[in-house]
């Protein structure tokens, strides 16, 4: 493949939080020339996490992810920041999982589809759509974050106001794509510099 087709060639990536009820879900068109660990921050951009905690990939049995001094006794993973997502498709459908929080086991399926060359004057990685908020930081994981929600529909619980002030105007229902698309656009931006260089190479 040319360096300018490859570094044009995007895929659509859809994210969803497991097990959340309402699917709290977003989809993202992604280049596959970025790395897995670039990939990762997409994600993060597009759910709304701040990027506090430890996270990996599994594709099959391999587990990516940033290089640990231990792995408790599993396969070593692979550095996220050397294998690019073109490495790691397969046609047709790719699935993987994308764990974040190994204390609130955030897990996210991701199902990547539709490889083709992306349009030269839009900047990837670009928001699609999506649904729900994703859950605030450190709530305790799914049955935290449902048990914090009913506790804040309920004003007469005896922890009502400190939720309430430690939540403040969050909205499970809401998805602010505005802020989405301004932090998938810095990621897009970091993207822009090496692509010159390649189109530039080409010509």
């Amino acid at each position: 493949m040319a360096a300018t087709a490859s570094v044009n060639e995007i895929c659509t990536m859809r994210i969803e939080l497991c097990d959340s009820d309402p699917l709290i879900w977003r989809q993202v068109e992604v280049p596959t020339s970025m790395t897995l660990k670039a990939m990762h921050e997409a994600i993060q951009a597009a759910m709304g996490w701040f990027d506090y905690h430890l996270w990996e990939f599994t594709i099959g049995e391999r587990r990516y992810g940033l290089p640990m001094d231990e792995d408790w006794g599993t396969e070593p993973r692979v550095e996220a920041g050397k294998v690019r997502l073109r490495d790691v498709l397969t046609p047709g459908q790719t699935a993987m999982t994308y764990v974040y929080d190994f204390g609130d086991d955030w897990q996210h399926r991701l199902v990547l589809t539709n490889i083709r060359q992306g349009d030269p004057d839009i900047e990837y990685p670009r928001f699609v759509a999506g649904e729900g908020s994703a859950p605030p930081e450190d709530c305790g994981g799914l049955s935290g974050f449902y048990e914090k929600l009913e506790i804040l529909g309920d004003p007469l619980h005896p922890d009502h106001v400190e939720l309430k002030e430690w939540f403040e105007d969050y909205d499970p229902n809401s998805i602010d794509e505005l802020v989405i698309q301004i932090s998938l656009s810095r990621i897009a931006r970091r993207r822009n510099a090496a692509r010159a260089r390649i189109k530039k190479k080409a010509t």
